[in-house]
């Protein structure tokens, strides 16, 4: 089976470009291994520049429930600072954001596909493995795995991070985080928090994985983190999530230096930017619909 445009993975990066290609009268195939959009380590903020590229893409954030963001919050043991942001940005759970961009993938004549896992790549032979054993060639491959590595196009780096997020149910501890987003600081790492669409609260944390794994696990490591961060304990309550979704080896700071002809890496595949820079969905956006364009050039 050969296809003109392929894309692994169907986060921001991957439906961005699949609805940038199908604008324009291709009929591309994406393949998202998640029969649902489900929940991922994600701080949920967009900037400005996401939501005018969301807008680009005929995506209304504020109908999907988006919360308002105008000010931004550090803080640490010992103080607390505050600033205005720029511009408004706002907060949406990556579920009901990659829910209404898939849709809008498919209302635009892309051919989106849930519950198949791409398991390997040829890059010469621009083709992909799935984990039925099929095989899929296309004219050009956009590789939109977020965090995950894919066999043949694996990155390769020295130094990463773990990365882990839940949700805190909706309660009165909950309303100073009304139209700001806070960045609690500890060692070797911080967490951020903001309001979702749902009245939950997204929590975020970026730790060394030299520090996990010092803690032995998640539940052992997060009494430590509140002690360092009390602030953040005091929105918790001190208790622990039930769930969390978690990621190891996020190599923030690298970026690809080059991937082949007809392979586009997108999103976090081609450059992890620091989560605290809140810009990860804004990138992915606009590398999908940049590299989309590349191809139909």
């Amino acid at each position: 089976m050969t296809v003109p445009a392929l894309i692994i993975g169907g986060g921001p990066a991957g439906s961005a470009a699949a609805i940038t290609l199908a604008m324009a009268g291709m009929r591309p195939k994406l393949i998202e291994r998640h029969k649902l959009p489900a929940g991922c380590v994600c701080g949920g903020f967009l900037g400005w520049d996401a939501l005018r590229a969301l807008e680009a893409l005929g995506i209304d954030p504020w109908a999907l429930g988006a919360r308002p963001i105008s000010r931004f919050r550090l803080v640490t043991a010992e103080r607390v600072v505050e600033a205005e942001l720029p511009a408004l940005a706002a907060g949406l759970s990556r579920k009901m954001l990659d829910r209404a961009l898939l849709d809008a993938a498919r209302a635009a004549g892309a051919d989106v596909t849930l519950g198949r896992a791409a398991r390997a790549i040829d890059p010469l032979a621009r083709s992909v493995r799935l984990d039925d054993g099929d095989t899929i060639a296309a004219n050009a491959i956009f590789l939109a795995t977020g965090k995950h590595e894919m066999r043949g196009l694996a990155r390769r780096f020295a130094h990463s991070s773990a990365g882990l997020r839940a949700s805190l149910p909706s309660s009165q501890r909950l309303d100073g985080l009304a139209d700001v987003v806070e960045l609690h600081l500890f060692d070797d790492g911080y967490a951020g928090l903001l309001m979702q669409e749902d009245g939950s609260a997204n929590l975020c944390l970026s730790v060394s994985r030299d520090r996990l794994n010092e803690a032995g696990s998640i539940a052992a490591l997060l009494p430590d983190l509140m002690r360092q961060a009390p602030a953040l304990a005091a929105r918790m309550e001190g208790t622990v999530p039930p769930r969390f979704d978690a990621v190891s080896g996020v190599p923030y700071g690298w970026r690809a230096r080059n991937s082949g002809e007809g392979i586009f890496r997108i999103g976090d595949q081609a450059a992890v930017i620091a989560s605290l820079a809140g810009d990860g969905i804004a990138i992915a956006l606009a590398s999908g619909a940049s590299a989309a364009r590349a191809m139909l050039a």
